[in-house]
């Protein structure tokens, strides 16, 4: 009987979607999963710390130091028995290998409402620039599902954001992530785990 699904998040930076979904799984809002697992791509990154103040156990795992990265990463994942990977901005495009590996166990948390200002080159503030060069009205965040296409996968959840007349790429940013990516991260997280427990419990 699974009682709840480990969790791994995959980072390469500050961190600030994982220490949403450490203070969500703190406040109860993940419940069916629990994160066992920080996984970086970049030596120093925040988001360890982070983990580590949470005491959660942390990796490094470097492409200058493993050629199969991808490979490294899978032994890693499933050495800990991880059910569900949650990437919180991770820099690293992964490959078919990868995806079909854990298929519909990856979910990732993109800048804007997919399908406006997404794929492949559009993260950090790139997203934000081109929606207000655009002059959408509303922006947001958008949980999918991961495979082989930049922000391909099936949606899981979206949260619309109104756009400011004064908004600047990097005011637009602060307020997506925390209107949009903060909340709708933990509570798609914890809706798929729910969704894994129950499956395996069947």
């Amino acid at each position: 009987m699974l009682n709840k699904a480990r969790i791994a998040v995959l980072v390469s930076g500050g961190g600030t979607n994982l220490q949403a979904l450490i203070d969500a799984q703190a406040a109860g809002i993940i419940k069916s999963g629990e994160i066992t697992l920080v996984i970086s791509n970049k030596e120093g990154a925040y988001a360890l710390q982070r983990a580590a103040n949470a005491g959660i156990r942390t990796e490094t795992v470097l492409k200058s130091e493993h050629p199969d990265f991808e490979g490294k990463l899978i032994e890693i994942l499933d050495g800990d028995g991880i059910d569900l990977i949650v990437l919180a901005g991770f820099m690293s495009i992964l490959s078919e290998r990868f995806t079909n590996h854990y298929k519909d166990r990856i979910i990732n948390v993109h800048p804007s409402l997919i399908p406006s200002f997404c794929g492949e080159g559009f993260y950090g503030l790139r997203v934000h620039r081109a929606a207000l060069d655009y002059g959408v009205k509303v922006t947001g965040a958008t949980v999918h599902f991961v495979n082989e296409i930049p922000d391909g996968g099936r949606i899981i959840m979206q949260k619309a954001v109104d756009i400011e007349p004064d908004d600047t790429p990097e005011t637009l940013q602060k307020r997506v992530m925390e209107q949009a990516e903060w909340i709708i991260l933990p509570l798609s997280a914890e809706k798929v785990c729910n969704n894994i427990i129950t499956e395996a419990n069947k």
